[in-house]
Formats: C-alpha cells, structure tokens, sequence
C-alpha cells in the first residue's frame, strides 16, 4: 500500500471514490503475469468498483459528481479512486448499495454474455455450471434461472458449498471430485436430465473437469469456456466435437467491454433491474480492508471463497456477512 498522485480525468473520463472493490481471479493471473494483458510493472490489480463520481471529463455530459455507479476496469480499482473512460460506467440504481453493485459487474457480465451470446440459451434448456461455488458458477446459476433455463445443475469439488449453490438456485448439485469423474460426472448428469446430458456448460474451471463436463453435453449442446480457475488448460478434440455434434465456445469478457461497451451498458442495466426486482442478490462471501488484498487474493486462490469477495477502502476489519 502506498500514496500516488490523485487521477484526474481526461475529456471523456470519470473520476470514481471507490466504495467497493470486487476481487476476482483473473486479478491473480494478472499479478502473475499469466493474463493474456499484461500491464506495465508496477500495476494496480482490480477490475471493477463502485462508488461516487468524483469528477468528470469536459466531454461527459451525462454524469455528474455525488453520482452513484459501477465500473468495469482492466485494472486499477483496488485503489481509493480510479479513472475510466465514460462507456465503462454504469450507473447504480437507487435501492443497491455499493457492495451489491460492486459484486454484480464482471462476473455477471461474464454469465450474461455466455449465455445470452455465445451458448444462445433457449427457455426450458438444462444447464451445467462448474465451480458453481464461486463468484462466476453463482452469477451463472441466478441467471440461467431468470433467463429460463429448466433444470441447472451446479458443480463443486467443495461439496461444503453444496447449500450456498442450491441458495443460489440449482436445482441439483454434482460432486467435481468425485472418484473416476470422467464417466462419474456423464452418469450422474444423465441421472439428473432423463439421459439426455446438458444443453449448456458454462466452465471457468477447465483442467481435468473439462473432458468430463464435454461427455455430458446433449446432441446440439454447448460448452462455454470462461477461464482455468483448475489450473491446466484443456484440449478438445474436433472429431469428438464432431460425432457428437456439440460446440465448445470462448468467452472473453474484456472484449465485450471494449469493442461492444454499448451492450454492456445494457446488460449491466437489466442485472441491475433483477437485482431491485428481488429476483437474485450478488452472494457476497466476504468484505475485507483495502489494506488486506493479500489475505482476500489467498482465500480466491485456495478455491476457499463462497460467492463474491470485495475491498472496502473505508473498511477497518474483515466482515464477513
């Protein structure tokens, strides 16, 4: 933790008061310089906030300081303040706090894109979400439900996350560490959807969940790859891709924030809308002192969190709700 020269806003920039920080795992890639952006040493990790307008650029016409909102970063936000071009603002409802509004940007964005773009979820469709348990897997679970999904089946290799994944609204949990998963994994899912397999995998794990996870889709079904929190980066192969007729789909979230920043504003104001509509919450595992991002990043990294982890700059000790 050190002092810097406060940021000042360029034409089209804001200037935010960080009010919450959200801690996510491509934040421990980056440090390790295993991300695929690599920022110039030294860096401030953190890739979404939320707080107050502070100041804004002579181009920004449309937010004004004392004004609430989220923003999505490809770094800096574990910081006191942070600069971001306008487009990657949101403002933030009345009746959402900043913790709440912190906790609801880049892993919902992600769930959101993964299935609404890439895995074109269908109503009545079933669902597979890996480490279901994280801030990805619960977002991806309260999503498919209000987007229509039938049956979602969360995945865990913790299965003391069993309750935070059914609270989240799966409607079945699987074991990811279950002995012989390759064929373990494709009998209980089967188990679960009359023998047909999942319509839709949404996988930020990888590693050796991956082939598994593949034999459990249906005909016509679709895995999305959203990250390697198990650490191997998988190989699949086309001919298997081929025979079964399924796909398997990236999903880079940055992206969507910089070539698409307009659908992003939608989409961040429709989870937004959810949100006041009490159709989900953000799980919010644990709130920790700017000054502890060491001790938060560990607890990311042991697989140990239970939903969303935040900073709070404000915050003296650790709260854990």
């Amino acid at each position: 933790m050190e002092d810097v020269q406060a940021p000042s806003p360029g034409a089209h920039e804001v200037v935010v008061d960080v009010e919450a920080a959200e801690v996510n795992y491509p934040d421990i890639l980056m440090m390790e310089g295993r991300y695929q952006v690599k920022p110039s040493l030294p860096f401030v990790p953190g890739k979404g906030v939320a707080g107050r307008v502070a100041a804004t650029g002579s181009a920004v016409a449309d937010l004004v300081p004392g004004q609430r909102v989220a923003v999505q970063l490809e770094h800096g936000g574990f910081a006191a303040q942070v600069r971001a071009p306008r487009a990657w603002c949101y403002p933030v409802p009345d009746g959402i706090d900043a913790t709440t509004a912190a906790a609801s940007v880049l892993t919902y964005q992600t769930a959101w894109f993964a299935f609404t773009d890439r895995a074109a979820l269908k109503p009545g469709e079933s669902v597979l979400v890996l480490g279901a348990g994280g801030g990805v897997g619960i977002a991806a679970i309260q999503l498919a439900k209000v987007l229509g999904a039938g049956c979602v089946i969360g995945g865990t290799r913790s299965t003391a996350k069993a309750d935070l994944v059914l609270r989240a609204g799966a409607d079945h949990v699987v074991d990811l560490a279950a002995p012989d998963l390759r064929n373990s994994l494709r009998g209980r899912v089967h188990e679960l959807t009359d023998g047909r397999g999942v319509d839709v995998i949404i996988d930020p794990v990888g590693g050796a969940v991956f082939e598994p996870a593949l034999r459990a889709l249906a005909w016509r079904g679709r895995l999305v790859v959203i990250g390697f929190t198990g650490g191997e980066i998988p190989v699949a192969r086309a001919n298997y891709l081929l025979v079964r007729n399924i796909a398997v789909l990236g999903l880079q979230g940055s992206d969507y924030r910089d070539r698409w920043p307009e659908a992003c504003a939608e989409a961040q104001a429709r989870i937004f809308e959810f949100i006041r509509a009490g159709a989900f919450a953000p799980e919010i595992g644990a709130i920790y002192p700017l000054a502890h991002f060491a001790e938060a990043l560990a607890v990311l990294a042991a697989g140990d969190a239970r939903g969303k982890i935040l900073l709070a700059p404000g915050a003296e000790t650790k709260v854990v709700p």
